[in-house]
């Protein structure tokens, strides 16, 4: 059983999601002068899909133990290796690394928001609307 209804854990995948592109983001930027450097993106739905949980049976002496839970897959991260903007190699275009660092930021700063937002709700549900 869930106790808060699965959104937590939604908005935090969604965070997972965006820290990843971020730091992708990041280090495009960080190489833009690299020769032969390809840009990285992150694929949402190779995230989601890496989201998705196994379970591990164990050894239980009661009902209410869980069972172990483990992620499966790969990291979403994949490298653009067709692409070349100039002529030492690299792949890196700074303004649309800045666009997508922008758009990136402003999902992160609303799934942030949205925690808050939850976690404030709960706080109010303990103190019983005091």
């Amino acid at each position: 059983m869930d106790l808060f209804g699965g959104t937590i854990n939604s908005l935090e995948k969604g965070l997972f999601y965006a820290t990843m592109k971020n730091k992708t983001i990041a280090q495009n930027i960080a190489n833009v002068d690299t020769p032969n450097y390809k840009t990285k993106e992150v694929s949402f739905k190779d995230v989601l899909n890496d989201a998705k949980q196994a379970t591990i049976p164990a050894y239980r002496t009661d009902a209410r133990h869980f069972d172990f839970k483990i992620n499966i897959g790969s990291s979403g991260v994949y490298s653009n290796e067709n692409f070349r903007s100039r002529a030492n190699g690299n792949a890196v275009n700074m303004d649309a690394e800045q666009a997508k660092l922008a758009e990136n930021t402003i999902y992160y700063n609303a799934l942030i928001d949205r925690v808050s937002s939850k976690f404030s709700t709960l706080n109010n549900v303990v103190k019983g609307g005091r």
